[in-house]
């Protein structure tokens, strides 16, 4: 396990990377054009970054995030 410090803003721009990031993942995996791997790779990519915002934000914050289990 990897530990570290940040101060106040370093979290609140560490919370803004993960959201913008979270956020393009997401319309990425809303287009029809993207299939096979590459849609896995973004999802498996999306579960990491997800896991790491749920550190970070409150529940609500998080539930704009929660994609349902089954795959489309």
């Amino acid at each position: 396990m990897l530990g570290m410090l940040y101060n106040d803003r370093e979290c609140r721009e560490l919370n803004y990377m993960l959201r913008k990031e979270l956020d393009e993942m997401l319309l990425e995996l809303n287009d029809s054009r993207i299939d096979g791997e590459i849609r896995k790779a973004i999802e498996m990519r999306y579960t990491v970054i997800f896991r790491m915002y749920a550190r970070l934000a409150s529940s609500k914050e998080l539930s704009k995030y929660a994609r349902s289990r089954t795959y489309r």
